[in-house]
């Protein structure tokens, strides 16, 4: 079955860097388009960025993440990568990987990032 499993997540002061992952297995990773989103508390989940399949491996990002985070993904590995950087209070959330297959979503369990001095 369908599996997504992020990591990554962390304590990281304002400027600072992290990177999450996210291992997928169960579908076709190489060709299916991968999503990051993310949950602020007390606020609903938003789309932060996508990376298409290994045919274009185009990239696109929410506007308040361009500059800042790049998504990427290793197939070898079947996983997806969102690096980022210079990091926001406004950045704390949990973060979610996504992937939409036969028609349905499915979604990892999440990994919590906090930027806090």
């Amino acid at each position: 079955q369908v599996q997504l499993v992020e990591s990554g997540g962390g304590l990281v002061q304002p400027g600072g860097s992290l990177r999450l992952a996210c291992a997928a297995s169960g579908f076709p990773f190489n060709i299916m388009a991968m999503m990051w989103y993310r949950q602020a508390p007390g606020k609903e989940r938003e789309w932060v960025a996508t990376i298409a399949s290994t045919s274009s491996d185009s990239t696109t990002y929410v506007d308040s993440v361009k500059g800042r985070f790049t998504i990427s993904r290793d197939n070898d590995r079947e996983t997806v990568y969102l690096q980022m950087n210079s990091l926001k209070p406004e950045d704390t959330a949990v973060y979610y990987c996504r992937v939409h297959y036969y028609g349905k979503p499915y979604w990892g369990k999440g990994t919590l990032v906090t930027v806090s001095s």
